[in-house]
């Protein structure tokens, strides 16, 4: 028997959906052992920050039952303008060690909270390319209050949570595991959920700009409730290309065209601020994951209107599915699971 060793559980906890996924790794790779999506009451999540803890840890309950009865550690992801702040600053050349003892004074100048109100963490990118002496830097502030409420309902739903994640890192880690970023230049990954758009640059693999924002594939719903007057029920039906009685399926067509198309401006805008305070390149291609990539004609619009190449995401591109777990319909969803196969390939003693 090939030896195998369950990793923690990859927590997503969007605003529309939550994810959670476990692996395998064994001496061939790695293995999809469990997998569950399950939707979430609208307004638990606002922002990224929970507004209803116990609904939250029954929620989490519920999608680890369909997710077969799993237990364990835990790995959950974290983004939302309004909790987590991402930015790549430039230092002096020092040490892990000294840049240990410093981060937080450096970090005051640069984070809109109160430096006493966050956990600060921090990635050595590397030398400068543009100054002898200096470093980049990726300085990460999470508050405090959001992160201790994760980890109290996902506690509180039988969990042990080890690592609380940002989803950018996520999706580059899951980009890392399938696919060959080697010589690849400003490849963007992008996550478009329910209520958010996370945004992760990498230039020849190397995190370069993170951004989220605060739209999502909600805002296909809301033009659709408000420009046919319909139930936020059918509005999630017609998104998912399902005929709704007495909606003529040209304007429902329509006002998702519409609303997706304020989604690629939004993209469009972050791209933009990109090339304009970070990079002169601009982005090459994106890598598309969440919930609106399995919407018909997004890709493709996404495609036209920034003139790139659009590809959707297959998180288990490189993650061998048993038939138990029904590998053509995992596939075909697996888009939805991107940050969530990324928060299962951590470890405890990983080191962004």
């Amino acid at each position: 028997m090939l030896f195998k060793k369950k990793n923690p559980i990859g927590l997503d906890i969007g605003s529309g959906y939550i994810k959670a996924v476990q692996l395998n790794e064994t001496k061939e790779g790695y293995e999809l052992s469990s997998m569950g999506v399950q939707p979430l009451a609208h307004g638990l999540i606002v922002e990224g920050t929970i507004t209803d803890k116990k609904s939250l840890a029954v929620a989490v309950r519920d999608v680890l039952k369909t997710a077969g009865g799993i237990r364990g550690e835990a790995v959950v992801g974290l983004s939302g303008q309004s909790a987590v702040i991402v930015k790549k600053i430039v230092m002096p050349l020092m040490t892990r060690d000294e840049l240990g003892l410093s981060i937080k004074y450096e970090a005051e100048q640069y984070i809109p909270f109160d430096i006493h109100d966050v956990n600060i963490d921090f990635a050595i990118l590397g030398p400068g390319p543009d100054e002898e002496g200096q470093m980049d830097v990726l300085l990460i502030a999470a508050k405090k209050t959001v992160v201790a409420d994760y980890e109290e309902a996902v506690e509180s739903a039988g969990l042990r949570p080890v690592i609380v994640d940002v989803d950018a890192f996520a999706l580059s880690n899951m980009y890392e595991l399938n696919y060959d970023g080697a010589g690849k230049k400003n490849l963007a990954l992008v996550n478009v959920g329910a209520s958010k758009t996370n945004m992760h640059i990498l230039k020849e693999g190397r995190p370069v700009f993170t951004r989220d924002s605060a739209i999502g594939s909600n805002h296909h719903s809301e033009m659709l409730e408000r420009v046919l007057d319909v139930s936020n029920e059918d509005a999630e039906k017609l998104k998912l290309g399902q005929s709704v009685a007495g909606v003529p399926a040209d304007k429902a067509q329509a006002a998702l065209a519409s609303a997706s198309d304020e989604i690629c401006m939004e993209i469009s805008r972050s791209f933009e601020y990109f090339r304009s305070s970070i990079s002169e390149e601009d982005v090459s291609e994106i890598l598309l994951s969440g919930g609106a990539a399995l919407m018909k004609g997004f890709p493709e619009m996404l495609a036209e209107r920034l003139g790139m190449q659009v590809e959707v995401a297959n998180p288990f591109r490189k993650i061998k599915i048993p038939d138990r777990l029904n590998p053509t319909h995992t596939r075909k969803i697996g888009p939805i699971a991107a940050v969530a196969v990324g928060l299962a390939l951590r470890r405890a003693g990983d080191m962004q």
